[in-house]
């Protein structure tokens, strides 16, 4: 009788044994399963609404840049962004600063490798950009500053004109290699810009 008791007491140790492992292995697995099934993400996608920006325009003396602030709506992605931003210079400022960009100008696009946005206006920008150094100066400078000062992976900007590098726009600023922000021209004076 006590055999049969130590017997049915090793076999319920056996049993209840067998079922921890197969418990414990059927976690491992889970587990193992899970690193390796990665799960599918949803593309994130920017919430509806406005973001703040800054552009820069032309003084009113039309000796330098200043900065308007702008809200504008959001953008998904750097090259976006930067496309959006470009626009919103052709638009033009809402406050006492001047234009540095034509009306008629396009922006057809924007790429970006590396550090380097390369942003392609179109033949009538240059067209209806008036002459002389000043205007191609701040106008070249308006949109690298913009960009720069809005999407921060970016650090150089390039001007193509109709998807060709372009060696000038109106024959005083060198664009044959990116160019970085200049400080220099900004005259800083009380910050302009409302809602658009």
């Amino acid at each position: 009788m006590k055999n049969r008791r130590k017997r049915r007491g090793t076999g319920l140790l056996i049993v209840a044994f067998i079922v921890l492992a197969v418990f414990l292995g059927f976690l491992v697995l889970r587990k193992y399963e899970s690193r390796r099934v990665q799960p599918v993400v949803p593309p994130q996608t920017q919430q509806a609404g406005t973001v703040s920006v800054m552009l820069f325009f032309a003084t009113p003396e039309g000796d330098g840049l200043a900065r308007e602030g702008r809200e504008i709506e959001a953008c998904q992605g750097p090259e976006e962004c930067a496309l959006s931003v470009v626009e919103e210079l052709i638009n033009g400022p809402v406050g006492d600063l001047e234009p540095v960009l034509p009306p008629a100008a396009t922006v057809r696009g924007v790429q970006i490798i590396g550090d380097t946005a390369r942003v392609d206006l179109g033949k009538e920008t240059v067209a209806a950009l008036p002459a002389g150094s000043s205007a191609e100066l701040l106008a070249v400078y308006a949109v690298v500053n913009t960009v720069t000062a809005n999407v921060p992976q970016i650090k150089k900007v390039q001007l193509l004109v109709d998807g060709q590098e372009a060696q000038t726009l109106k024959g005083h600023v060198d664009l044959r290699q990116p160019l970085v922000p200049d400080p220099k021209l900004e005259h800083t004076q009380p910050e302009q810009g409302t809602n658009r």
